[in-house]
Formats: C-alpha cells, sequence, structure tokens
C-alpha cells in the first residue's frame, strides 16, 4: 500500500547527489509529460484537482519516468505529482480502496506515538541486518486533527537517524471518500517545511471527490474498512494484522515505514528549485 511512496523516497535519498550531478538526467526530469496550470485533472477515478497557475501535475505514467530516472523500479501502484512550478516542495497522492473509514473512533494520540515508537524500535534489528541506519521516533512535530468538516486527517512526526543530529520530518493527509482513502505525502526540504505545508494546504482545496464518491453518499451495504481513523495512522495493513494476529506484517510495515522520509531534505528542496527554475 505505501510502495510508490516508500520507494520513490529511497530513491531519491540513495540517488539525489547522482541526479544532481548528470545534467542529462536533469533535462529528462525537465522533459517529463508535466501538465501546467491552470488546468483540472483527475486524481485517479474518484478525485479531482485543480491545478492553479504557477503550479504542474504528474500523472502515474510521467510519476514512473520520475521515478526511474530515480533509478527506482517503478510499481503498479497509480501514484500523480504536485508541485509548485518553483519546486519547493512535491506531493504525491495515491488512492487506497479500502472501503468506507468510519470517523467516529476517538483518536488516542499518546497511544499512536507509543505504537510508533515501539514497532520502530522492534524494527530496528532487521533494519540494522540489512545496513541501514536505525531510526527512533522523537515524537510528534505536529499530533493528528482530524476535520470533521471536510473528512481529513492529517499530522507530523519527527523521528532521529542514529549518528543525525537534525529530526526527519514525515508530514502526512489523509483524505475520506465514500470508498477509500488518498493518501497525500509532501515532501520539503526543512527549511521549507512550514512554509510548503501552508501553501500545500492552501492549493489543497482545489481538491475533491467525484460526485457519488464523497464521504457523505455513503450508503447502507457500501463496503466497510475494518479499521478507524488510528489505523490510518500506524498503516491500515498493520492495524488488520494486528487483529488478526499477523506479527511479520506488522514487524514489515514498521521496518519500511520511516524509509520513505529517510531524505537528505534541505538539498532536496534546493534540488528541486534548481530543476524547476530551469524548467519554467
Amino acid at each position: 500500500m505505501i510502495n510508490a511512496f516508500r520507494n520513490l523516497a529511497m530513491a531519491l535519498a540513495l540517488s539525489l547527489c547522482a541526479v544532481v550531478a548528470h545534467a542529462d538526467e536533469g533535462d529528462a526530469f525537465r522533459k517529463l509529460p508535466w501538465q501546467d496550470g491552470p488546468i483540472k485533472v483527475d486524481v485517479g477515478a474518484n478525485a479531482t484537482l485543480e491545478v492553479p497557475k504557477g503550479y504542474s501535475f504528474l500523472g502515474p505514467d510521467g510519476t514512473r519516468k520520475l521515478e526511474e530516472l530515480l533509478h527506482n523500479p517503478p510499481d503498479d501502484e497509480s501514484t500523480y505529482t504536485f508541485a509548485p512550478s518553483d519546486g519547493s516542495w512535491l506531493a504525491y497522492f495515491a488512492y487506497d480502496d479500502t472501503g468506507y473509514v468510519k470517523d467516529d473512533e476517538k483518536i488516542d494520540a499518546d497511544a499512536l506515538l507509543k505504537s510508533f515508537k515501539d514497532g520502530t524500535e522492534e524494527a530496528n534489528e532487521e533494519r540494522r541486518k540489512r545496513g541501514w541506519e536505525a531510526i527512533h521516533v522523537v515524537g510528534w512535530k505536529n499530533s493528528p486533527v482530524y476535520d470533521t468538516q471536510f473528512k481529513t486527517l492529517a499530522w507530523s512526526i519527527l523521528g532521529r537517524e542514529d549518528g543525525s543530529k537534525e529530526d526527519i520530518v514525515n508530514y502526512n493527509t489523509r483524505l475520506l471518500g465514500r470508498t477509500g482513502v488518498m493518501r497525500v505525502l509532501l515532501v520539503a526540504g526543512s527549511e521549507d517545511l512550514e512554509a510548503a505545508v501552508a501553501d500545500f494546504k492552501k492549493k489543497a482545496d482545489g481538491f475533491a471527490f467525484k460526485p457519488g464518491q464523497t464521504y457523505a453518499d455513503f450508503r447502507t451495504g457500501d463496503r466497510v474498512a475494518e479499521y478507524g481513523l488510528g489505523a490510518l495512522i500506524v498503516g491500515g495493513a498493520a492495524a488488520v494484522a494486528a487483529k488478526k494476529g499477523l506479527f511479520a506484517v506488522i514487524g514489515k510495515f514498521f521496518l519500511v515505514a520511516w524509509k520513505f522520509i529517510l531524505i537528505g531534505l534541505a538539498a532536496l528542496g534546493g534540488f528541486f528549485r534548481r530543476i524547476f527554475s530551469r524548467r519554467s
């Protein structure tokens, strides 16, 4: 479920310097089939996004080409890319056909944070075996907040890699619909993060589920997810696995959950700004 996000950012982390060093790859990046705003685009079969002037969008084919440029084997998940033309941040959209997620669960931020910490520490042993640095959860940067009016869930969590003095940030949004959830991962340079979040929230007002696919369109008989809001934060698959006793699945989730944020964020922001400025 999180493969596209994880793999894309893993590739960013592993190959950022190589991409910057090769002008031909930079040219290929700029030649991707970006759709420049103002334009209204489909984000999968169930949603649309109004891309304003000064912003650009990649469909799944373009996003897969982006992954290839970053030396990442593409997967079959349909992932979409949305970004300002100055490249100060990137947002990745992917839809999970989970069924209707009930939003009547009270979010216990302390319990969720403990789950993140415990699961991440348990996964560190295997992470070390694979030659990866251990990751430790520092705490919430922004604890989970659910907007009952717009049916959106957002949070950001801080982690720290062994040997590093800087925290790494994972900023996530979940947009609830009738038949599933749109996942959004925001990537920005550390110095740009607060401004990026504010800009993203403003521009995300242009996102909408299509008629008949909104959360309010739920009807008796629709498929209902096996989990609630809390599981959207720790990972729906992991939550269902815990319910069924599939601990190997849980371990795998926490093993990879932090990999997609192991990015040199300051360098990343500068890299995309350079690429986008040349493209503009």
